[in-house]
């Protein structure tokens, strides 16, 4: 999978993608949206205002992967702390919680399903051989590139890639080790994601 995003003219970025590949961005976007979940929703007729201010969770998500979605605000991994001031952390790092994850959790979730919906909207354009164009306005762009990181930390989460590896070793697993698509398409994400970060960058 060989497609870079290019940029173009007055601003956003286009990339061709074909058949298989939009397939499996779709479905790693849609497993994305799952992942998240929809969060606290209000209920039909709630008032809206209630559920703007209403609390999040105060403790980190159990499964690894959505826990480095959503890390702690205030517990460095490599930091040494005293008894005190890890308490300190943890209370400050659950009133944050409490107060952003569902707005970030219900955002991280509208990138992922940004995604999905601009690959529908794309149409069968690929499936007669040919790549489909994908171009995208600057916002929906940035929309993507959030998707596109929170797929790669998230992949890079179950493949145990860690801050200061990043994974390389693993581009030499056999065909035959069930973890190689997940190897292929951590590696092809980032491509994605650099080329994206590159087109959007001011010159």
């Amino acid at each position: 999978m060989s497609g870079r995003f290019e940029p173009l003219p007055g601003g956003g970025a286009a990339i061709a993608l074909d058949e298989v590949e939009i397939s499996i961005l779709r479905s790693l976007a849609m497993q994305l949206a799952e992942l998240i979940g929809p969060g606290d929703q209000p209920a039909e007729g709630d008032d809206p205002l209630a559920a703007l201010f209403a609390d999040g969770p105060s403790k980190p998500p159990e499964d690894p992967a959505l826990a480095r979605l959503f890390p702690d605000a205030y517990s460095p991994p490599d930091q040494e702390l005293g008894a005190r001031e890890e308490k300190e952390a943890r209370e400050a790092s659950a009133e944050f919680r409490r107060f952003t994850e569902n707005d970030l959790r219900a955002r991280k979730r509208d990138d992922a399903l940004t995604v999905v919906r601009d690959l529908d909207a794309l149409g069968s354009g690929s499936s007669r051989g040919a790549p489909a164009v994908l171009e995208l306005a600057p916002e929906r762009a940035r929309h993507w590139l959030c998707a596109l990181n929170d797929l790669r930390l998230a992949i890079g989460t179950r493949l145990e890639v860690t801050d200061e590896d990043d994974g390389g070793e693993l581009l030499g697993l056999p065909d035959s080790d069930p973890r190689k698509p997940m190897v292929m398409a951590y590696f092809w994400l980032g491509g994605l994601q650099e080329t994206l970060i590159e087109t959007l960058m001011p010159e």
